[in-house]
């Protein structure tokens, strides 16, 4: 993988493992010549990773709505910026530049990349892996949720195996250089509608 895109919040969290974990990643990411693709803020976990990337001479892609760089949130410092009318755009650019997708812990703005990213895997639209950084088990609640969702018959479980889960940075990006994907072209029968 060449670059990365990297989904997380605008907020650091109110615990020093979230930060500490965006800093390790940043750093893993330029060590090993992985481009920083992500939404191109300056603040929160957003900012950490960035920054973490620039501090250890790595690469690192912005993309970011106007109206969010017009409110002072636009990372300053980055060598190279996009900068997008839409959120859809921001979104769209971001995938079309990245190879994989790690999620770290965010909030509302994160959860809906997530989930965009994760329903176009199923639909096809790209064969990327989809890694999910399970820091401090802050996403346990929501990985319990997915696993209802098959049981409950709304998920289909190849497609919940879509989402890589790790709790560390290595095992997550070990997972997602082995990753194959495997689209699965009828994935609603009409007889269940």
């Amino acid at each position: 993988m060449q670059a990365i895109l990297v989904y997380c919040g605008a907020n650091p969290g109110t615990k020093p493992i979230y930060k500490e974990t965006a800093e390790k990643l940043g750093k893993v990411l330029a060590e090993n010549n992985i481009r920083l693709i992500y939404g191109g803020g300056s603040v929160g976990l957003m900012g950490i990773v960035a920054d973490s990337v620039l501090a250890n001479n790595g690469q690192v892609t912005g993309i970011i709505p106007h109206f969010l760089d017009r409110m002072e949130v636009g990372h300053k410092s980055l060598p190279e910026m996009h900068k997008v009318e839409t959120m859809h755009e921001r979104k769209a650019l971001m995938e079309k530049l990245c190879d994989g997708i790690i999620t770290l812990p965010g909030g509302y703005g994160s959860m809906d990349e997530l989930f965009e990213i994760l329903s176009w895997s199923q639909l096809g639209l790209h064969q990327k892996p989809v890694g999910l950084l399970n820091v401090n088990g802050f996403y346990d609640h929501l990985l319990k949720q997915l696993d209802v969702m098959v049981e409950e018959g709304f998920l289909k479980a190849e497609n919940r195996a879509l989402v890589l889960v790790a709790d560390t940075i290595e095992e997550l990006m070990e997972k997602m250089s082995s990753f194959k994907a495997s689209y699965h072209e009828k994935w609603l029968n009409r007889e269940q509608i």
